[in-house]
């Protein structure tokens, strides 16, 4: 099919019809697919050339299935070496909380040649399923992009500083911390115009928002959210009353499989979802 090369690219967030269509071409041109968890299987049986090798490399935060990215760094440099196109497909875009530095430092080493085509990240896709701009004229001037783990320590100035701004954030990856995240910032006081978007599975048809005030928020008790979510803090999610233009689903379950480990199929067997 292609010269031996690495390309990575993002898949959007979900919706299998929000990939660039570069990212299409190369996929139409793949011998050889490292897939994310997060990467719509619609999209694969879409868009994959019917010969090319796909190779499931997701990780799930918490699950011993998940792929180790050694794994993943030596397939990117093993089928490069038998002369193969390969598509390195993750999640989002490549550029947010996708580490993608430890491929790039991989390829680099190996003199690999390498392109990165971009994706429409998950802030972004949230964002305009939700109807909540993430800039908005007298709501906010900037965004702030956060990933927070509970075994992070941050200093009291660090959580001040997210109370107090009037930038919109927008935390990845940090759904089984949010009681966490808001009683921090209802310690230093978070203006109460402020509100919280919790979006589970943005751009998909199981896509739910959850909308809550800070107040009401932290009296509530353990709330399970399905993966991914993606949490937005600020004026702007007061926004989302009047814009949204879809409700919420009425599905159960979730969109995207568990991680598998390291599991290779070819592209004529993928089930539909």
């Amino acid at each position: 099919m292609g010269t031996a090369k690495v390309i990575i690219v993002g898949a959007g967030p979900g919706d299998p019809e929000l990939i660039t269509l570069k990212g299409i071409k190369y996929l139409r041109m793949a011998d050889v697919i490292l897939a994310d968890r997060l990467v719509s299987e619609e999209l694969l049986q879409e868009y994959a050339h019917p010969n090319a090798e796909i190779i499931f490399v997701g990780k799930e935060n918490g699950s011993p299935k998940s792929a180790v990215q050694q794994q993943i760094n030596d397939l990117l440099v093993s089928h490069y070496y038998q002369n193969k196109l390969v598509v390195r497909l993750k999640g989002g875009d490549v550029a947010f909380f996708s580490n993608v530095l430890d491929e790039l430092q991989t390829l680099y080493k190996y003199n690999i040649p390498y392109e990165i085509v971009p994706g429409i990240t998950a802030a972004s896709g949230a964002s305009a399923y939700s109807g909540i701009p993430l800039t908005a004229r007298g709501y906010a001037d900037a965004v702030r992009f956060l990933s927070f783990h509970n075994k992070d320590e941050k200093p009291e100035s660090y959580w001040k500083a997210l109370a107090e701004t009037s930038d919109t954030l927008v935390l990845y990856m940090s759904g089984g911390e949010i009681r966490t995240i808001v009683a921090n910032l209802i310690r230093h006081n978070v203006r109460d115009d402020k509100a919280i978007a919790i979006i589970e599975q943005a751009t998909t048809p199981y896509q739910k928002v959850n909308i809550y005030k800070f107040e009401d928020f932290i009296k509530l008790g353990k709330i399970p959210f399905a993966s991914p979510t993606l949490i937005i803090i600020g004026s702007v999610v007061t926004l989302h009353e009047h814009f949204a233009w879809q409700k919420n689903s009425e599905l159960m379950g979730n969109y995207f499989k568990p991680a598998v480990g390291i599991n290779i199929v070819q592209q004529a067997e993928l089930i539909s979802l």
